[in-house]
């Protein structure tokens, strides 16, 4: 369900970019924006998850 969500607002946002009436370095500023925005939410998703597997092997091995 997260992963549809997040697929479908990265179509909207690139669809909403095609039919935009403004010169091509205004859609590309924008395209390349959200292009960082995407890689910014997978590599914070990413490090928070490493942050809590790391926590846990922590604490097993101090057990």
């Amino acid at each position: 369900m997260a992963w549809g969500g997040f697929l479908l607002a990265i179509l909207a946002e690139y669809i909403g970019l095609y039919t935009l009436q403004e010169p091509f370095y205004v859609k590309g500023y924008y395209a390349i924006g959200g292009a960082f925005l995407i890689v910014a939410c997978l590599v914070l998703q990413k490090t928070i998850r490493d942050n809590e597997e790391d926590s846990l092997f922590l604490k097993e091995t101090e057990e």
